[in-house]
């Protein structure tokens, strides 16, 4: 993202959060659904992303496009109308964002949306022909949200679901498993957690993960853990927290001695 789409961004999330309560979930729903028109129509992606088009012109043209939308919902498209993106993608990309902000925020803190979103992720990963199924442009995006929805049926909040459902609607060019960490991120972001992935051989004993929470925690701050299974690793883990990478496998020990003698 560039630093003219970062900085039309951080306006973006800010101008959310001076709504309120009055983002909710409904409002999520409008704008994922905006997002949807916006990214099926080349003219509206055209207008919206163009930085040369006046502010006035574009969020008077949302105004009107959107008319049927909630308040909060079209509050904030012209607010993402009125800014300048660095292109298209980031446009789509905020106004995803800020729906998935507005879930976080007026979520009960009880429901792990992070949770849930690792756990599809997990789902999807060790299954191959799920994972076909989600991704595969040969299916009607309306039938691979529906899957998902079955799939988190009783499994995952309302919340979830309809952050997973956006996703599958709309892939931006992202496999299931990038849109889902991202997701994760944002909700993180927005209840100022940090996302740590630990990738281990074996799945790690309750007690033993929430120690190495509690430790990374102490360094970084309030976080949660997105656990991965990867047998090639050996043993040991790998954990990674934005761009800091602890890396303790056994697999990379026996590449490095392999490089040492090498040379």
């Amino acid at each position: 993202m560039g630093s003219a789409s970062r900085e039309a961004l951080a306006r973006s999330v800010s101008a959310l959060a001076g709504l309120g309560s009055k983002a909710d979930l409904a409002t999520a729903e409008d704008l994922f659904a905006a997002g949807r028109v916006v990214a099926d129509s080349a003219q509206l992606r055209s207008v919206l992303g163009d930085p040369s088009a006046s502010a006035e012109g574009k969020t008077a043209l949302v105004e009107r496009v959107f008319a049927s939308l909630s308040a909060p919902a079209v509050q904030l498209l012209t607010v993402v109308a009125g800014e300048r993106w660095s292109n298209q993608n980031d446009l789509l990309g905020a106004i995803e964002e800020l729906g998935i902000r507005a879930i976080a925020a007026s979520s009960p803190r009880n429901v792990d949306i992070p949770g849930e979103l690792f756990a599809f992720g997990g789902a999807v990963t060790s299954d191959a022909g799920l994972e076909l199924a989600l991704r595969s442009k040969l299916a009607a995006p309306e039938a691979k949200a529906q899957l998902a929805e079955r799939l988190l049926a009783g499994k995952a909040s309302k919340q979830t679901v309809a952050i997973v459902r956006q996703l599958v609607l709309q892939p931006r060019g992202r496999s299931v498993r990038e849109s889902l960490r991202e997701a994760a991120r944002i909700v993180a972001a927005q209840y100022d957690q940090k996302i740590a992935t630990v990738v281990t051989a074996m799945p790690l004993p309750a007690e033993q993960a929430e120690r190495l929470r509690a430790s990374l925690a102490a360094k970084y701050g309030d976080l949660k853990l997105n656990e991965v299974v990867d047998p090639s690793i050996l043993g040991g883990m790998r954990v990674q927290i934005g761009d800091d990478v602890i890396d303790g496998s056994v697999s990379s020990r026996l590449t490095e001695l392999r490089l040492q003698l090498a040379g």
